[in-house]
């Protein structure tokens, strides 16, 4: 989904719990009374940042809260997960905003839990996926296969001697961010209807689901 203008954001925001706004690194976002979390500093937003926040919002909130995390990529996997319950089960008022420029370096599980809005003419969507040629040609064909051709292409997935799980944990994660990107080149709501799949498979082989299972019923 589009959106015209930063000033929407607030409107936006307040129709689900978590929101992904995909906008350039100099938009400003302003949103009234909001706490928002950098790395400040660091590379990464820490835990310990995250558990700060989370403190704040244990009290009934009487008016509209915003969370706002920018960049969003940069949300360490330990902080990501010490959210997730948040992200999912926020509290009445509660809103996060997750701002980024590169909404493929998000996590999967927080993307799962996110409604995805992006800044038209937005550029940098189009970047290079961050991932070996092998990778990128298995996840490509997964963008498109038939039902039929599913278990061959896990088989092929899961040829890997070692680390299949990795493996498939990254043709996922190049699938998503290719669909994604595609999507946004082509305006074609067929790319953009296979990502909640890809993350269902992603986040259930991830929690040590069977792979080859999960790379077939997860994506029919």
């Amino acid at each position: 989904m589009f959106f015209d203008d930063v000033n929407e954001i607030p409107t936006i925001a307040k129709r689900s719990g978590c929101s992904v706004f995909v906008a350039p690194d100099d938009v400003k976002v302003d949103l009234p009374r909001a706490v928002v979390l950098t790395p400040e500093g660091k590379t990464v937003i820490t835990i310990e940042q995250v558990r700060g926040v989370l403190a704040r919002l244990s009290v009934k909130q009487k008016t509209d809260q915003f969370i706002v995390v920018r960049p969003a990529e940069t949300l360490g996997e330990e902080a990501a997960n010490a959210m997730l319950k948040s992200l999912e089960e926020p509290g009445e008022k509660v809103h996060f905003v997750l701002v980024t420029d590169a909404p493929s370096r998000l996590l999967p599980t927080v993307l799962s839990r996110s409604a995805v809005y992006v800044l038209k003419n937005t550029p940098g969507v189009n970047a290079g996926v961050m991932a070996d040629e092998k990778t990128k040609a298995l996840a490509k064909r997964l963008m498109v296969c038939r039902p039929t051709e599913l278990p061959g292409l896990a088989d092929e997935i899961c040829k890997k001697k070692d680390g299949v799980r990795s493996q498939a944990l990254s043709v996922l994660a190049a699938a998503i961010e290719m669909s994604y990107k595609t999507y946004f080149v082509t305006g074609k709501l067929a790319f953009l209807n296979r990502i909640p799949k890809f993350l269902r498979a992603y986040e259930a082989i991830e929690k040590n689901g069977h792979v080859k299972l999960h790379l077939v019923a997860d994506l029919l």
